[in-house]
C-alpha cells in the first residue's frame, strides 16, 4: 500500500509561534516603511490608479485597482501604501505554515516554514513597497496550498478555488501562468494525472480562463502591448543569466541558510516514501525553473514557490529529527536561519540609515548586483530607487518658474521614464506643475493632452553625456540649458540629468507621439 502523509488538522494552539513571527514581521515592516522614500515603481503605480482599465503595458489591473482603493481610504502616504504589501508577507507566512500542518507537520515544522518566509530577504522585501510582486507571493503561496490539499485526497471541488485564485492571481500578474503550467505537466507526469480526467480540473481551468478575459479582450484591443513588453525587457533589460547564476540567485535571494529547508522540501516531494504522492509538485518546481531559465527571468521571478518548499522541508526536517538523539539538529537549523535572517535583515528592510548601511555592505564586502543592464552606485536597485524623486521635482519646479504666466500655462513637461514621469505626477502639486508628458509603457496610452509643446521643458541625458543641446536644436528654434539635477544615492542614470528649457517646437507632440512608444 502507498505510504500516506500523516495529516493533522491545524490547531490553534500549532500556530502561536508562526502568528508571533507573522505579526512581528508586519510590526518590523511598519516601524520603517517610512524610512528612504517612494519607490520608482509606487510613484507609476500612484499614476496608473488615476487611470484605472483592464491592463496596463507592464501589468494586469489587480493591484492597480487595489491601490486605488487603498489611496481613496487611507490615502498615499508611504505608510498607507506599504501596510497592506507587508500584511501580504505575514499572511504568506500563515500560509505555509497551514501547508506544513496538512502536510502532516506539528509545532516545529510549522514555526519553521514561517521563519523561513520571514528570513527570505526576497519574500519579506517584497511588502516593503507596494507593487504587484508582494500579492503573486501571496496567490502562489494560496494556489500551492490548494494543490497539497486536493492531492492529499481532500474534495476535488477544490480545483474550482483553484481556479478562483489563480485567476484573480493571473490578473495581478502573468507569472501565475507559469505556475498553472508546471502543476499541469507535474500532474502528466505521476500517477496524479487523473486529475486530469475530472471535471472539475478543467472547470476550475474555465474559471481561471474567464476571470482573466476582461484583461486579454484588453491585450486584444490594444495589439497585445504586454507582449512587446516582456519580449524587450527579456532581450534589452534584464541582464543574460546561466542556469547556474540562477540557481545561485535563488540562494543569495531567499537566504542561504534557509537553502537546508527547501532543498529539504524538494527532497520530500521526489524521494521521501511519506511525500512522493506529491511528486507533481517537485515537478512543478522544476518545469517552473526551466521555464524562468528560457525566459532570462530575474531570480525573483521564482520566489513566490518557496513558500510550499519551506513547508515541505520543515516537515521532512521534524520527522528526520523525531529521534532525541537528532533533535539538535532543529535547533541548529533554527539557528542558522535566524542568524542568517538578522545579517540579511538590512538588505530586505531600511531598518539602517543610508550611510550606516553603505557601511554595513563596505563592513560584508558586498557589493550590490544589477538583475538589469543598468550601472549601480553605492546602493542595490530597490533602495537607490527610492532617492531623488523630490529633488529631481525641485530642480523641474526651478526651471518652470523661469517662464513667464503666459509660457507656463501652455508648457510640456517632458520625460524619459515611468519613474520620472510618476514623480513629477506625484510632487509636482506643491510647485503648480502641469501633469507630464512620457512615452515610456502605460504612459504612453494616456496620450499627448492638448499642450503642442511650443513651450517645454525636457529632461534630457547625463551632463557628462555630449549631444543633448544638438539633439534637441533639431526639434526646437531655441534649447537652455536651465539646470542639472544632483542627488546622492539615487540610480546613476538619475543624477546629473540636465533641465532644458525649449521654445519653438518645430513640430507638435501630437504629431511625434506614435513614433515617441517605448515599451520595456
Amino acid at each position: 500500500m502507498e505510504d500516506k502523509v500523516v495529516q493533522q488538522e491545524p490547531v490553534p494552539a500549532l500556530l502561536i509561534i508562526p502568528f508571533s513571527i507573522a505579526l512581528a514581521q508586519f510590526v518590523i515592516q511598519m516601524l520603517f516603511a517610512g524610512n528612504y522614500g517612494y519607490f520608482r515603481d509606487e510613484l507609476y503605480y500612484i499614476a496608473c490608479s488615476k487611470h484605472l482599465a483592464f491592463g496596463y503595458v507592464d501589468q494586469p489591473p489587480f493591484s492597480i485597482l487595489v491601490l486605488a482603493l487603498v489611496r481613496l481610504t487611507l490615502g498615499d502616504s508611504l505608510h498607507a501604501i506599504r501596510a497592506l504589501p507587508a500584511l501580504t508577507v505575514s499572511v504568506t507566512a500563515m500560509i505555509a505554515s497551514l501547508t506544513a500542518l496538512r502536510l502532516g507537520g506539528g509545532r516545529f515544522a510549522a514555526g519553521l516554514a514561517a521563519l523561513c518566509v520571514a528570513a527570505a530577504p526576497v519574500l519579506i522585501g517584497g511588502g516593503r513597497f507596494f507593487s504587484m510582486n508582494c500579492f503573486d507571493v501571496l496567490f502562489w503561496a494560496s494556489c500551492c496550498y490548494l494543490l497539497v490539499r486536493i492531492l492529499l485526497g481532500d474534495s476535488p471541488k477544490l480545483w474550482l478555488i483553484f481556479g478562483i485564485v489563480a485567476g484573480v492571481g493571473l490578473q495581478n500578474k502573468y507569472s501565475v501562468g507559469f505556475l498553472c503550467i508546471g502543476i499541469f505537466f507535474g500532474l502528466l507526469l505521476t500517477h496524479n494525472r487523473k486529475h486530469l480526467a475530472q471535471r472539475w480540473f478543467w472547470l476550475g481551468a474555465l474559471i481561471a480562463a474567464l476571470i482573466f478575459l476582461p484583461h486579454l479582450l484588453w491585450e486584444v484591443k490594444n495589439g497585445f502591448p504586454s507582449i512587446e513588453f516582456m519580449r524587450n525587457a527579456s532581450q534589452l533589460k534584464n541582464n543574460p543569466t546561466s542556469a547556474l547564476e540562477f540557481f545561485a540567485g535563488q540562494l543569495r535571494e531567499l537566504n542561504y541558510f534557509n537553502a537546508i529547508v527547501w532543498l529539504a522540501g524538494l527532497y520530500f516531494f521526489f524521494a521521501d516514501r511519506y511525500g512522493r504522492q506529491l511528486r507533481a509538485l517537485g515537478w512543478m518546481y522544476v518545469i517552473v525553473f526551466a521555464i524562468m531559465i528560457a525566459s532570462n527571468g530575474k531570480a525573483y521571478y521564482l520566489s513566490p514557490i518557496y513558500p510550499m518548499l519551506f513547508a515541505a522541508g520543515a516537515v521532512f526536517i521534524e520527522r528526520l529529527t523525531a529521534q532525541p538523539s537528532r533533535g539538535w539538529v532543529k535547533y541548529a537549523v533554527v539557528g542558522a536561519v535566524t542568524l542568517m535572517m538578522l545579517i540579511s535583515l538590512p538588505f530586505a528592510i531600511p531598518v539602517l540609515p543610508v550611510e550606516k548601511f553603505i557601511a554595513y555592505e563596505a563592513m560584508l564586502g558586498i557589493k550590490p548586483q544589477a538583475a538589469e543592464r543598468t550601472a549601480l552606485g553605492a546602493l542595490p536597485q530597490h533602495y537607490a530607487d527610492q532617492f531623488g524623486w523630490e529633488e529631481m521635482v525641485a530642480v523641474i519646479a526651478s526651471a518652470y518658474q523661469q517662464l513667464s504666466p503666459e509660457e507656463q500655462a501652455k508648457c510640456v513637461i517632458y520625460v524619459r521614464n515611468y519613474g520620472e514621469a510618476g514623480a513629477v505626477d506625484f510632487f509636482g502639486w506643491r510647485y503648480g506643475l502641469p501633469n507630464t508628458l512620457c512615452a515610456h509603457n502605460s504612459y504612453w496610452f494616456w496620450g499627448p493632452g492638448e499642450r503642442t509643446g511650443d513651450v517645454s521643458i525636457i529632461i534630457g541625458g547625463r551632463s557628462d553625456l555630449k549631444g543633448n543641446l544638438d539633439d534637441l536644436g533639431q526639434y526646437f528654434a531655441h534649447v537652455e540649458l536651465a539646470a542639472t539635477t544632483h542627488v546622492d544615492y539615487c540610480m546613476p542614470f538619475e543624477d546629473h540629468r540636465q533641465i532644458f528649457i525649449c521654445k519653438g517646437f518645430k513640430y507638435s507632440f501630437q504629431k511625434i507621439w506614435n513614433h515617441e512608444r517605448f515599451f520595456i
